[in-house]
This record gives C-alpha cells, sequence and structure tokens, in this order.
C-alpha cells in the first residue's frame, strides 16, 4: 500500500497541494494563446471556465514564487490578446458573439469545439479572471498596461442586456442554429458572480432588477438543523466565493435570514459531512472524516451488485447532498476548495484522505473523483475507482480558495475592483468591507 509521510505542518501540508494544482495550469496551457485544457485528458478542448479559473491562479504563482511575474504576464496577455482578437459572429466558425464566448474551444485555433453553446456562465467565469489580471499587473510597463486596458475592453464588450432578453433573470446561453437556451439561471447556484457582473457593467448592463429575480427563485431549507440555502454540490457554495468575499456582507435575502452567503457555504460544508455521517444509501467509506459531493468524473454508467445491493453508477455528474444524485463517488478537491468555510472539519478530512486512501492523492494533485463502494471490485484497487483525469475547473478552485485562507489575495485583489463593488451594490449587499473604502491598486513591487 502506497503510503506518504504526513508533513510537518497545515501550512506545508496546503502549500503542497496547492503548487501540485497550480502546476496543472503550466502543463496544460497553450501559451501561443492562452487557452488552458479543460482536463488532462489527450485531444481534449480548452474550457473558457478554466482559462478564467488560470488568469486569476497566475498571480497566485507569482506571489508563491512558483511562476516569474514576466512569465506569467506573457501568459496573461496571450489570453487576453486572444479573447479580444478572436474572430466574434453568429456563424458557425467563430470564438464568440456579443462579447460572449463558447464554453468549449479548440486548443490550438480557438474556435467553437463540440457544437456547444455560447456560455453565460463560464464567461463570467473568465470575466472574473480577466478582471483579476487587471487587477493584480499594476506594474508601468507596457505589457502590464496592455493587461489592464484589454481587462477593461474584453469586459465593456460583453452585451448583458441582450442575453437577459425580457426576463429580469438571465438566460443560460445560446446556440447559433436554435438561437436561446430554453433555460435560465434559476435556484441558487454558482452563478452569483454571473449577475453581480453582469448588472455593474458599465455599457450593456443587465437591468437593475435581474438580481431579485434570481433570489425570489430560491429554496430556503432546514436539513440536519442546519437553516440553508440549498445548492446540492458543493461547488455552487465555493465559485463565486473564489473572488468575492461574501463573509460580513448581505443582501436583501440574507438579511432577511440574519446569515450571509460565507455563513451559508459554512452550513452546507458541514451538512455534506453530516450527509455521510448519516449515510442514507449505505456506501462505502462515508463517515466524519470522508464526505463532500460536487459535479465531477464518475466511474461510468453501469449496475452492478455490491454486497446484495442493486447499485447505479454514473459518469461525469454534479453530485449533491442530501438530495443526491449520490452514487457513492467522492469529490476529494472539495475539503480544499471549502477550506476558508470550515478548516476545522475540512483538513481532519484531507489528512484522513492521505492516511486512508493514499493511491486518491499521490502527487498531491486532487483527482476529480473517487469511489470507495467499488473498492477491490471489477479490477479497481484498494479505495475503489480513481478518475485518471485531473480537471482545470477543480485545479483553479483548489488554488484559489487554498490562497484566500492563507492570505486573502484574491478577495483583497476584488475588494479593489470598481466593477465588484458596483455590481454588489447595486444587487443590494451593504455592511461589512463595502461600507469601508476601496483598497488602493496594488503596485508590481519591483
Amino acid at each position: 500500500m502506497l503510503r506518504i509521510e504526513p508533513p510537518q505542518s497545515d501550512e506545508e501540508l496546503l502549500d503542497r497541494f496547492q503548487r501540485a494544482a497550480f502546476g496543472y495550469f503550466l502543463e496544460t496551457v497553450n501559451a501561443e494563446n492562452g487557452l488552458v485544457a479543460d482536463t488532462s485528458r489527450p485531444n481534449w478542448p480548452a474550457s473558457i471556465a478554466v482559462v478564467g479559473f488560470a488568469l486569476s491562479c497566475y498571480p497566485v504563482g507569482v506571489e508563491r514564487g512558483w511562476i516569474a511575474r514576466d512569465a506569467a504576464v506573457k501568459l496573461t496577455l496571450a489570453a487576453l490578446r486572444f479573447f479580444w482578437n478572436s474572430r466574434q459572429g453568429d456563424g458557425d466558425d467563430v470564438t464568440g458573439h456579443k462579447g460572449f464566448y463558447y464554453h468549449f474551444l479548440d486548443m490550438r485555433t480557438g474556435l467553437r469545439a463540440w457544437r456547444c453553446e455560447l456560455s453565460v456562465v463560464d464567461t463570467a467565469l473568465l470575466m472574473a479572471g480577466v478582471l483579476t489580471a487587471g487587477a493584480y499587473f499594476t506594474g508601468d510597463t507596457d505589457d502590464e498596461t496592455e493587461i489592464r486596458e484589454l481587462a477593461e475592453m474584453l469586459y465593456r464588450r460583453v452585451d448583458w442586456r441582450w442575453i437577459q432578453g425580457s426576463r429580469p433573470i438571465l438566460r443560460q446561453g445560446w446556440k447559433p442554429k436554435s438561437g436561446f437556451l430554453r433555460y435560465g439561471w434559476e435556484g441558487y447556484n454558482e452563478a452569483t458572480i454571473l449577475y453581480v457582473l453582469a448588472m455593474a457593467a458599465p455599457d450593456k448592463p443587465a437591468s437593475d432588477d435581474s438580481y431579485a429575480g434570481w433570489t425570489a427563485t430560491y429554496q430556503w431549507e432546514n436539513i440536519y438543523g442546519y437553516d440553508v440555502l440549498y445548492g446540492g454540490p458543493l461547488f455552487m457554495h465555493q465559485f463565486s466565493h473564489a473572488w468575492i468575499d461574501f463573509d460580513g456582507i448581505r443582501d436583501a435575502f440574507m438579511r432577511d435570514k440574519n446569515s450571509d452567503y460565507f455563513e451559508n457555504s459554512r452550513r452546507a460544508t458541514y451538512l455534506h459531512r453530516d450527509y455521510a455521517r448519516h449515510n442514507p444509501s449505505g456506501y462505502d467509506g462515508y463517515g466524519e472524516a470522508l464526505w463532500g459531493l460536487s459535479a465531477g468524473d464518475g466511474p461510468g454508467k453501469f449496475r452492478a451488485r455490491i454486497e446484495r445491493r442493486p447499485r447505479k453508477f454514473s459518469g461525469y455528474a454534479a453530485r449533491g447532498a442530501p438530495f443526491g444524485p449520490d452514487d457513492g463517488t467522492i469529490a476529494p478537491w472539495s475539503y480544499l476548495a471549502s477550506l476558508p468555510f470550515a478548516p476545522e472539519i475540512c483538513l481532519p478530512a484531507l489528512r484522513h484522505l492521505r492516511e486512508r486512501h493514499p493511491e486518491v492523492v499521490d502527487g498531491f494533485r486532487m483527482p476529480s473523483g473517487f469511489n470507495p463502494t467499488l473498492a477491490n471490485r471489477r479490477k479497481f484497487g484498494p479505495s475503489g475507482w480513481i478518475s485518471d483525469a485531473h480537471y482545470g475547473l477543480d485545479q483553479g478552485i483548489v488554488v484559489l480558495m487554498i490562497e484566500n485562507h492563507r492570505s486573502r489575495l484574491i478577495w483583497e485583489l476584488m475588494r479593489s475592483s470598481p466593477h465588484i463593488r458596483r455590481g454588489l451594490c447595486k444587487a443590494g449587499f451593504s455592511g461589512g468591507w463595502l461600507s469601508q473604502p476601496a483598497s488602493p491598486p496594488r503596485k508590481d513591487p519591483c
């Protein structure tokens, strides 16, 4: 059995996992155009959301000494120049339309891949990274000045009003032949950053009632004794928090509930822990120290009878607790992505994972998922099925949330962004750090 000697401290442990996750972006980026592969599997297209995470991770790498500042500037400029100069239009052979971009792009040409949709939320995640780059690279060099200029132009080009249509809520996407997708962004999920950026846009913003229209679709629940704004998979409680520090700031909904979104994510993290303790479906391994369901890879679509119980497994899926779906697949990167909310349960879970399932974290880079119910079955090892791929979204959220826990770097950068502050205020947020003056932009220490 593979054994890893534990590091001396939590800080050293986090440093190893964070650096390993950061390495994903250097290994999968096309340095010519800045595009980053969605997963580590060969011949996979780029994901625009993963590029957004990459742009946000480069400043972390610079601060931690994992990449030289000039190298990070080159990768950032390659991406921003590509998106600014990429082909826009309502045809098929393009990269985007009206400032939005297709979910998946060919790694080499940057053109639409897989007949995918023009993705609204993934464009928002891309823009979050674009604005992070603009907030961090504040030097007086020509290259860093160009980063700031391109970041502003790219954000201003997005036509949020077009994607909104006649309803308050924003649509999920668009395709050139069939038009707008049927569904809008409803119910609490990862879209807070989407609505904040859409409402803050200087030129083509979403309407002022869009955020209130979204919050009207929320589902407030009491689960295992926790009053919580429900969102099943943990990533829904993490992604927007990578850029926005919600601790202590409240919108109208949270003021009414005497809570905030940071506290809500803390409760959701505990809810997942308690769901694993209850383990209503009897999956192997679930318990106090092994929990966490999210969107991620799975063992595949098949059925099996295990210990006289019929089981149905899935491939890539958004798994959630307590209302499912759940097929026994754990998303181990969730511990690191929820670290700022509940380190007192995330760090013990991380150490338990390393001690009991060391093959899952061999090399310190988290796989997308693993399923201990399949241990020693169907040619699987002692920890069961383990994903053979790493996903850029998983690695990106790990880098950013570890950094926010360690230094608050990304949160502090975004506090200085006038767009973030304006979007939060238009959405009705107040209190906390929003009542304080914006921090001055960071200057190049060199």
